[in-house]
C-alpha cells in the first residue's frame, strides 16, 4: 500500500534518503585490466608549421594579412584579390556568429525596440515622398542648378529640419539615460529585496532554533513568523515570494510535524528528522490566506508543501509544480495554465475515491476528504499531468474547468455536479 505522505513519482518529505552510492572506482587501471572496452588511441597531431596553421584561425588570419600586404606592396593583383577574399571569409566567420548571438539577445531589449522603431519612422517618413514624387521639385531646382532657390530652400526648410534632427538625438540621447537609471533602479531594488529575503531566513532561524540546534517553536514565536512572512511577502514581487517559499518548503517549516500532547514539542523520528503528521500535526508556519490572490506565475514552485494553502483565485500559470503537494489546498478560481504538474499531488490515497478537503472527514486510504478544492481552476496547457490527477480534476473541477483539461474529461462524471445536484455540501 503506498504511503499517504508519499508525492506522486517522488519521495516523501519524511522518507529516508536513498542509499549513497560509492562513486570510488573499483578498477584503479581505468578498465584496462577489467575487460573494458579500449577508446583506442588518440588522434595523430602533428608539429609542423602547416599544421599548425590549419588548426589555428589567427595564424590563418595572419598569413592573410601578410599575402594582402604583400600584394598591395607589390602591386600584383592575381595575389592580393584571392587573398583578400579569403580573408574576409575567415574574418566573417570568427565575427558574424557572436554578432548574431548578441542581435538576438538584444533585439527583444526595450531600448532596442524604440531605436528600431525610431529609424523605420525616419526611414517610412523619407520613403513615402521619393516613391509618390513630393521631392521632385526640390530636386529640379538642383538639376537646373537655381543657386537662390537652393539657397532659400537650404536656409529655410533644410535648417528647420537639420534642428528637428538634432532636437530628435538629444531626446534619444536622454531617453537612453532614462533607460539606465530604470535599470540601475531595478538592479537596486533587486539588492535590496535580496537582503531583505536575507534577514527574513536569518530572524526566522534564529526565532525557532534553540542553543542546541533543535526545533524550538511556541505558540507566540508561531505567531511571529506568520505575521513576519506575512509582511516580507507584501514587499517582494513574485520571484522573492517564490524564493521565500522555496526556503520555508524545504526547512520543513509548512509541513506538519506530530507534537506531544503536553507541551507541544516537536517529535523526532529515530532517523535525525522530525516525525510528520500530516492530519493532526503543527507546521511551524501556515501559510492560511497568505498567498489568496497572489500572482507567483512563470516562478520555481517545484517540491513545495502548500499545505492547505488558501490559493484561491491566484495566478500560477507557467509554474514549474513539478512534486509540490497542493492536497487540501483551495485553488478555486486559480489559473494553472502552461503549469508543470509533473508529479505534482492534488489528494491523497486513491483517485477514484479521493475528495475535495470539507466534504468528508479525512482519511488517507481512500483519500476522501483529502483532496484539493479545484473549482473553476483554468488548466489549460498543463503539462506532464499523470492520469490520477487528471482523473481527480476531472470529476471535481466542474464543468468550465472540464474543458480546459488537456484530452478532455475522458469520459470521468463530474463529482461536483453530481453532488450539487443531489443537494449534498459542497467542497470548502
Amino acid at each position: 500500500m503506498m504511503r499517504s505522505d508519499r508525492p506522486a513519482g517522488g519521495f516523501g518529505p519524511d522518507d529516508p534518503p536513498p542509499p549513497e552510492v560509492d562513486l570510488v572506482d573499483p578498477d584503479p587501471m581505468g578498465g584496462a585490466l577489467s575487460g573494458a572496452s579500449d577508446p583506442g588511441p588518440p588522434p595523430f597531431r602533428s608539429t609542423s608549421t602547416l599544421s599548425r596553421i590549419n588548426r589555428s584561425v589567427s595564424l590563418q588570419l595572419v598569413v592573410g594579412l601578410l599575402l594582402i600586404g604583400i600584394g598591395l606592396a607589390a602591386r600584383i593583383a592575381w595575389l592580393t584579390v584571392p587573398a583578400a577574399a579569403v580573408t574576409l571569409a575567415l574574418a566573417l566567420r570568427q565575427l558574424l556568429p557572436p554578432l548574431w548571438r548578441q542581435l538576438t539577445q538584444r533585439i527583444d531589449d526595450v531600448p532596442t525596440t524604440r531605436l528600431l522603431a525610431l529609424l523605420g519612422l525616419v526611414l517610412a517618413a523619407v520613403a513615402i515622398p521619393v516613391s509618390l514624387g513630393w521631392w521632385d521639385p526640390f530636386l529640379d531646382l538642383y538639376r537646373n542648378a537655381n543657386w537662390e532657390a537652393i539657397g532659400a530652400l537650404g536656409e529655410g526648410v533644410i535648417g528647420a529640419v537639420g534642428q528637428i534632427m538634432v532636437a530628435l538625438v538629444a531626446l534619444a540621447i536622454a531617453w537612453r539615460q532614462v533607460m539606465v537609471d530604470q535599470r540601475l533602479t531595478g538592479q537596486q531594488n533587486r539588492i535590496t529585496q535580496a537582503q531583505t529575503i536575507d534577514s527574513f531566513i536569518h530572524g526566522i532561524s534564529e526565532m525557532i532554533i534553540d542553543e542546541e540546534g533543535l526545533l524550538e517553536d511556541w505558540p507566540l514565536e508561531r505567531m511571529l513568523a506568520e505575521g513576519r512572512l506575512a509582511a516580507v511577502l507584501s514587499s517582494i514581487d513574485r520571484e522573492g515570494k517564490a524564493r521565500v517559499l522555496r526556503f520555508l518548503s524545504h526547512a520543513r517549516l509548512l509541513t506538519p510535524i506530530q507534537r506531544d500532547r503536553r507541551l507541544g514539542r516537536a517529535i523526532l523520528d529515530g532517523r535525525g528528522n522530525y516525525e510528520i503528521d500530516r492530519f493532526h500535526g503543527v507546521p511551524v508556519i501556515r501559510l492560511q490566506r497568505i498567498l489568496r490572490g497572489v500572482d507567483l506565475s512563470g516562478t520555481d514552485l517545484r517540491g513545495i508543501d502548500f499545505n492547505g494553502a488558501d490559493l484561491y483565485g491566484s495566478d500560477l500559470s507557467r509554474c514549474d509544480l513539478s512534486d509540490a503537494n497542493l492536497a487540501g489546498a483551495n485553488l478555486s478560481g486559480a489559473n494553472l495554465e502552461g503549469a508543470d504538474l509533473e508529479g505534482a499531488r492534488f489528494f491523497f490515497g486513491r483517485s477514484n475515491t479521493a475528495s475535495p478537503a470539507g466534504t468528508a472527514p479525512p482519511d488517507p486510504i481512500t483519500g476522501a476528504g483529502t483532496g484539493a478544492l479545484v473549482e473553476n481552476v483554468n488548466l489549460s496547457g498543463v503539462r506532464r499531468l499523470d492520469a490520477q490527477s487528471h482523473h481527480y480534476l476531472a470529476a471535481w473541477s466542474g464543468p468550465r474547468s472540464r474543458q480546459t483539461l488537456p484530452d478532455g474529461p475522458r469520459g470521468v462524471p463530474s463529482q461536483l455536479e453530481r453532488r450539487a445536484g443531489s443537494g449534498g455540501p459542497g467542497p470548502g
